[in-house]
C-alpha cells in the first residue's frame, strides 16, 4: 500500500541524453489511485473554501459596475503570480504604466505584468467560444509570452526539449525536478485534458486543485509554466460557473507561502501525498475569499463616502462622479488621460483633478509641475 501510494502520481524514470543520464518524471493520468481519501480535516476545508468561495460572488451582484472592481482584481493577481516568479513590479507600477503608456516605454519587468493582464482577460473572453483545451492553454501561453521575458522560448508552442526545476545554474543532472521528456508531453496534456471534461462526480475546487498541480508537473512550455497554471485555476473555476468574476487572487496566498507551496507540489511527486497539496489549496482558496470578500466590502463603502463627498464639496458633480466611478477601474491618472475620459479640455480636466485633490479624494504622486500623475490612494490601500 504504502508503495502504491509513493507512485500514485507518477514514476521516475532514467533517461540518456548523449552521454549524460537523468531521471524524468512521468505522471500518471488523473484521478489519483488509490482514489483521494476525504478525511474530516478536507472536508472541513473543503466546505469551508466552498462557503467562502460562494460569499465572494455573490458580493459581485451588490457591485454597481461589476467591471470596474474586475479590472483591478485582474490585475492584482497579474502583479502577484508574476512576483512569484521574480518580478520587482508593484501593482502602482503597474498602474502608473497604463495611465501615460502613450509616451512612455514599459518600465523593467512590468511588461511581464501587463501581458498576465492581457493573457488573463483573452482567455476569459474565449471561454465564452472555446472550452478549456490544449488549444486554449497554448493561446493563452502565447498571449503571456509575447515580447515579454521568455518571448523567445516559443510562446504557444509545446516544448521539443528537456526543461528541469532547481536553484539558479542547476544542470539537468543536478536538478531538483526533471518533468517528463518532450515525447512524453503531448500524451500527458491529452490525458489532462480529458480528465477536465469527464464528468464523474467530483467536488469542483477539488477538481481545480488537482488540474492545477498536474499541470505544474508536467511542465510543458520552456517558460512561463506557473504563471499560466496560476490563470488556469481562474478560467476553470470561471469555466464551471463557480465563480462569475475573476474576484479571487489565488496568487496572493502562494506568494505569502511560496516554500510550502513548491513543497506540496513535490510532496505530490515524491510521496503521492494528493491530499495535502488538497488541504493546502483549500485553505488558500478559503482565506483569500474571505479577504477578497472584506475588500470588495471595503470598496463599496468607500465609494459611498466618496460619491456623497463629491456631491457635498466639489462644483461640477456630474464630472465629479463620473471621474471617481473612472479612478474603480483606473485609480491613478494623469490630467491628459482624464480629459481624453471624460470628454473635456485639458483646462476643464486639471480643475476637476484640483477639486478631487481638495477633498482629499486624488493625491499627487512624486513631485514636479509637468506630466503630474496622480493617486486614488485610499482606494489603493484598501487593495493592499
Amino acid at each position: 500500500m504504502t508503495e502504491n501510494r509513493e507512485s500514485r502520481a507518477g514514476v521516475e524514470i532514467a533517461q540518456l541524453s548523449g552521454a549524460l543520464r537523468y531521471r524524468a518524471f512521468f505522471p500518471k493520468p488523473l484521478p489519483p489511485e488509490p482514489p483521494l481519501v476525504f478525511d474530516e480535516e478536507l472536508l472541513e476545508l473543503l466546505s469551508n473554501a466552498d462557503h467562502a468561495l460562494g460569499r465572494l460572488d455573490g458580493i459581485a451582484e451588490t457591485l454597481p459596475d461589476p467591471d470596474l472592481f474586475v479590472a483591478m482584481y485582474v490585475r492584482k493577481e497579474a502583479v502577484l503570480s508574476s512576483q512569484i516568479e521574480g518580478t520587482q513590479s508593484s501593482l502602482v507600477d503597474l498602474l502608473e504604466y497604463e495611465s501615460d503608456a502613450a509616451t512612455k516605454g514599459i518600465p523593467g519587468d512590468v511588461g511581464e505584468v501587463v501581458n498576465y493582464v492581457h493573457a488573463m482577460n483573452y482567455g476569459l473572453r474565449r471561454l465564452t467560444e472555446l472550452p478549456i483545451s490544449l488549444r486554449l492553454i497554448r493561446e493563452v501561453h502565447g498571449e503571456l509570452l509575447q515580447g515579454g521575458r521568455g518571448g523567445e522560448r516559443m510562446p504557444g508552442e509545446i516544448r521539443t526539449t528537456q526543461n528541469w526545476i532547481g536553484p539558479a545554474g542547476c544542470t539537468l543532472a543536478d536538478a531538483s525536478f526533471v518533468p517528463p521528456p518532450p515525447h512524453e508531453v503531448i500524451p500527458a496534456l491529452g490525458n489532462l485534458e480529458k480528465y477536465i471534461h469527464d464528468d464523474s462526480p467530483m467536488p469542483a475546487l477539488v477538481k481545480t486543485g488537482l488540474v492545477h498541480a498536474q499541470f505544474e508537473t508536467i511542465h510543458p512550455f520552456l517558460d512561463g509554466n506557473g504563471r499560466v497554471g496560476r490563470l488556469l485555476i481562474t478560467l476553470l473555476l470561471c469555466e464551471r460557473g463557480i465563480l462569475r468574476s475573476p474576484l479571487l487572487y489565488i496568487s496572493h496566498y502562494f506568494r505569502q507561502n511560496r516554500a510550502e507551496y513548491y513543497d506540496r507540489l513535490s510532496g505530490i511527486r515524491t510521496r503521492g501525498d494528493w491530499e495535502g497539496w488538497l488541504k493546502f489549496f483549500l485553505n488558500g482558496v478559503f482565506q483569500v475569499s474571505v479577504q477578497a470578500t472584506e475588500t470588495s466590502r471595503s470598496v463599496l463603502r468607500l465609494r459611498e463616502q466618496h460619491r456623497q463627498l463629491v456631491q457635498e464639496r466639489v462644483s461640477g458633480v456630474v464630472t465629479g462622479l463620473a471621474l471617481l466611478d473612472f479612478l474603480y477601474a483606473t485609480p491613478v491618472v494623469t490630467v491628459k488621460l482624464v480629459a481624453k475620459v471624460l470628454g473635456v479640455s485639458k483646462a476643464a480636466a486639471n480643475t476637476i483633478v484640483a477639486r478631487l485633490c481638495e477633498a482629499g479624494i486624488l493625491s499627487q504622486i512624486g513631485e514636479g509641475s509637468r506630466n503630474r500623475t496622480f493617486a486614488y490612494s485610499e482606494y489603493l490601500k484598501i487593495l493592499g
